[in-house]
């Protein structure tokens, strides 16, 4: 588990499938992916998550608010595949009624400092779709620096993601 000022980030369960439709069902979360998620989808997003904890003890984490206990979205460290390299990528989602209030970056933030300190990461990337305008804008304010940019082949569908990269040294 990663702990912020605000959050607590938890691995993902089946216990979770509802927290997660939320946001997976939702068109406006998830016009980036330019489709919803449907029952069987999201029980393979969450089969996919635990797969990620198995094999290197991270992937998305459900990031829950830590006064309350109410889920806010998820936020994690993600094993990626840019053109055949390995990159430990960082990513969010968060439910609609939850945007604006600064988690992303607070969770983000987390991720990265537990990349950095405990996993002995030296450079912590996102992939980002241009037009996702608010998670471009959350890299910017995380001190993330466009390196790049590359087309992801998902759902049947070429998408351009811009990459945005923050080094240990600049953090």
């Amino acid at each position: 588990m990663i702990e912020s000022e605000r959050l607590l980030l938890r691995p993902i369960t089946e216990d979770d499938f509802d927290e997660l439709a939320v946001m997976l069902r939702d068109p406006d979360v998830m016009r980036a992916w330019e489709h919803t998620f449907s029952d069987e989808q999201i029980k393979a997003w969450i089969a996919r998550r635990m797969a990620g904890y198995a094999a290197c003890g991270h992937d998305y984490w459900l990031a829950v608010e830590r006064e309350s206990g109410a889920a806010v979205g998820q936020i994690g460290l993600l094993e990626e595949d840019v053109e055949g390299e390995r990159v430990l990528g960082v990513g969010w989602m968060l439910k609609k009624a939850c945007w604006g209030r600064g988690y992303a970056q607070e969770g983000a933030r987390a991720c990265i400092d537990h990349a950095f300190q405990v996993l002995g990461e030296t450079r912590v990337m996102a992939d980002i779709r241009p037009e996702n305008t608010a998670s471009v804008a959350v890299a910017l304010r995380l001190g993330m620096v466009k390196t790049g940019s590359f087309v992801k082949h998902y759902n049947g569908i070429d998408m351009v993601h811009d990459v945005y990269e923050l080094r240990k040294a600049q953090a």
